[in-house]
């Protein structure tokens, strides 16, 4: 045992248990690229991961990581903010993995903002199967962070219970240390 996860570790080993060679995932926040190396490994060359990124570093970044790492073929990079997703996904999705805050090592002004982040994870969770995982890592130490992760608690802990369940997983008594909200879906909404 290695003792308690951090949350983006820990956002690494529940979605392991949920997606699978074939699937389609998001990584809503493709970063430097190592969750979306990372769900390009879980879902293989028969599957598809979508990577958004408002940042051209960042997309640059990650297709140099995939590359690397024989990884491309399975990825679409999307320089678009993630609150766009239902513009460019509409079948269903296993897993979905936000990384929130800034591009590590970039201008730290540009940063996730709640009302975008708030209707990404809608979207995500719109078109997220039966089963399947959303994990939102949020970082509370920048200017913007905190209110992010508010938005994100009041949001998440509102939604249906018997359509959802809601994780959150944080250390109490690190004040600032990122923490995790994981959301499974148990079921589809009935609809007339």
């Amino acid at each position: 045992m290695k003792g308690l996860l951090k949350a983006l570790d820990f956002s690494h080993e529940i979605i392991k248990g949920v997606v699978e060679k074939g699937d389609r995932v998001i990584d809503a926040t493709a970063g430097n690229g190592h969750d979306t190396l990372f769900l390009a490994r879980r879902v293989g060359s028969e599957g598809k991961v979508y990577s958004f990124d408002i940042q051209k570093e960042a997309i640059e970044n990650t297709r140099k990581r995939l590359w690397e790492e024989k990884c491309l073929n399975q990825v679409e990079l999307i320089q678009d903010g993630h609150e766009n997703i239902r513009a460019y996904v509409s079948e269903g999705i296993s897993g979905a993995m936000f990384n929130l805050g800034y591009l590590p090592g970039s201008d730290h002004n540009v940063i996730t903002r709640p009302q975008n982040t708030l209707l990404a994870l809608k979207s995500s969770l719109e078109l997220l199967l039966p089963g399947g995982l959303v994990t939102l890592v949020v970082y509370t130490g920048h200017p913007g962070g905190e209110e992010e992760g508010v938005e994100l608690e009041k949001y998440t802990s509102k939604l249906n219970s018997n359509i959802f369940n809601v994780l959150l997983y944080r250390f109490i008594n690190k004040e600032q240390a990122p923490f995790l909200i994981a959301l499974e879906k148990i079921k589809i909404p009935f609809v007339l």
